[in-house]
């Protein structure tokens, strides 16, 4: 896909995301991060790294707490990509459980990235290593940034 229809598609994303009536959230800002990971090299290479420096690896499950579990997805990054799923991987480094889509876009957005306050709020659960979320929610504001 040519970088300008990308940088499009995503600009029309960024207003749905930040939407603050958006059930489907995630599934939007996984998709802006796949089509920015795929058409944005200085955004890949920032935040999954090169060949010969590494590249980031970890697998991210986000799911809601309900037993049905409406909405559940997961983030795949390894060797330089991100691949999405839209079941929660049994294998995972982190795992967020949240209430709402609100819930996990307040948590993942915040300007002050403040995971126990989430928590205690019961609004949010983190399984596995912190950092990996702060990350994401990095990877998720440059993305909005740059778009």
């Amino acid at each position: 896909m040519p970088k300008n229809i990308i940088e499009k598609k995503l600009k029309g994303l960024k207003k749905k995301i930040m939407a603050k009536s958006t059930d489907n959230f995630l599934e939007l800002l996984l998709l802006g991060m796949d089509l920015a990971f795929m058409g944005m090299k200085d955004y890949r290479e920032s935040n999954l790294g090169k060949k010969k420096t590494g590249y980031f690896k970890a697998i991210y499950v986000f799911r809601t707490k309900d037993e049905k579990e409406r909405i559940a997805a997961s983030a795949i990054f390894k060797k330089g990509r991100m691949e999405r799923s839209n079941k929660a991987e049994k294998k995972w480094d982190v795992r967020v459980t949240f209430t709402d889509g609100a819930a996990l876009r307040d948590f993942l957005l915040s300007l002050d990235h403040d995971v126990l306050n989430s928590v205690l709020k019961n609004k949010v659960e983190v399984e596995g290593n912190l950092n990996y979320i702060y990350k994401f929610g990095f990877m998720a504001e440059d993305l909005l940034n740059r778009i």
